[in-house]
């Protein structure tokens, strides 16, 4: 957050003749923060915070912040992968090898990890990633045509640092995943990911253009597109839509999921193209986004009426999609003081990935926000505030 937040804060509310009680009663900001961040006693928000003052003040969020980024890892959490960002750096030789890595023991190896990724195995994939990593690194610079293999296992270690909050060593990886790319498909598939992080980062100008210039690249024609050219595009629109929304620009963000739409029609269901979980796409994933935009826009009543209509069972229960969708219902929940149904939808979430779970400051979020309206707790809130990390 950048240390002028509360000049520009106070400049946009008086070119807007609005005083600050007047501007906490339009965004249901309190009034007491509105006064420390324009003081300056507060020099961060959370960017939800900023959205609702950027929607009062009817501004694109990014005028009053440049930048917010989720928390990054803890150190114990870093530490923990340390062997996989030593491998991201390494530049790794055959001396010291049993044997040389050849292409098709590399290749399988790589398709043998890719369930781990798909089912957020954190704890297999430390084990297996930094070999792997080795690896490959070892055979490309013997055969051309372990580049691609590089390329792939990097978007996934980018994807993988990036569900794990280790955003350097993320920006990394996909940076060189990019260089690796053989092909403008495979660097748009990367480019899903690369947008992703940089959501997560705040970095919302960049999201959206960056996912607005590769999805005019990739545009498809839609009478001959592939189920891999509709998905790509598909995800590429979403990613500007979650950019665009988070930066108060709701017609955009809607503009954007309509076109998304037209591919999810046009597949007709969920499709799994080239067996690649990161690009499963179809007409339930642009629901689960359109009731994600409605929680970042603030309508708790309106991701519960599209979240029921939306068959999950069609979704496994690893599915990262689903989990995030189940994130919002359960903050839309919570907000609406439906706490024992919060619960049970955190208990989903857990039962299916239990090692995704921990991982997410959104959940800690919820969570919070259920723990500190309730004079007592049952045994399970006791349990999932210990499961995500919630501060005693």
């Amino acid at each position: 957050m950048s240390a002028n937040l509360g000049d520009r804060l106070r400049e946009i509310r008086k070119r807007r003749g609005l005083s600050q009680r007047e501007l906490s009663g339009l965004s249901g900001v309190s009034l007491s923060l509105i006064r420390k961040l324009e003081q300056g006693e507060r020099d961060a928000t959370r960017l939800e915070t900023a959205r609702r003052l950027a929607q009062a003040l009817k501004v694109p969020t990014t005028r009053l912040v440049v930048e917010h980024a989720e928390e990054a890892a803890d150190r114990d959490e870093m530490n923990r992968w340390a062997p996989v960002h030593t491998a991201l750096a390494a530049s790794p030789s055959p001396d010291g090898l049993a044997e040389e890595p050849t292409y098709d023991g590399v290749r399988d190896a790589l398709r043998a990890a890719v369930p781990l990724f798909a089912g957020d195995r954190f704890t297999e994939l430390g084990t297996v990633l930094p070999p792997l990593l080795r690896d490959v690194e070892v055979l490309t610079e013997a055969d051309p045509r372990g580049r691609r293999l590089r390329a792939r296992l990097l978007e996934l270690t980018g994807w993988l640092m990036t569900q794990t909050r280790q955003f350097d060593a993320a920006g990394t990886a996909l940076e060189r995943a990019m260089d690796d790319a053989t092909d403008r498909a495979q660097a748009a598939a990367i480019v899903i990911t690369r947008c992703w992080l940089l959501l997560r980062r705040g970095r919302l100008a960049e999201a959206r253009a960056l996912a607005s210039h590769w999805a005019d690249e990739v545009e498809p024609r839609m009478s001959r597109a592939t189920p891999a050219e509709l998905s790509t595009w598909g995800w590429l629109l979403l990613r500007l839509s979650a950019a665009a929304v988070r930066d108060n620009r709701p017609g955009e963000a809607e503009d954007a999921l309509r076109l998304a739409k037209s591919a999810a029609v046009a597949l007709g269901r969920e499709c799994t193209p080239e067996n690649d979980f990161l690009r499963a796409f179809g007409p339930v994933t642009v629901d689960l986004k359109r009731t994600e935009n409605a929680m970042v826009a603030g309508r708790p009543d309106q991701v519960l009426s599209l979240a029921a209509a939306i068959p999950l069972d069609t979704l496994k229960p690893t599915s990262n999609n689903r989990n995030r969708h189940l994130l919002d219902v359960a903050s839309a929940q919570a907000q609406l003081r439906q706490y024992a149904e919060a619960v049970d939808t955190f208990q989903k979430i857990l039962t299916g990935s239990p090692q995704w779970l921990p991982n997410q400051r959104y959940a800690r979020d919820i969570l919070g926000r259920v723990v500190s309206r309730r004079r007592t707790l049952t045994p399970e809130m006791r349990m999932l505030a210990d499961v995500v990390g919630l501060p005693m």
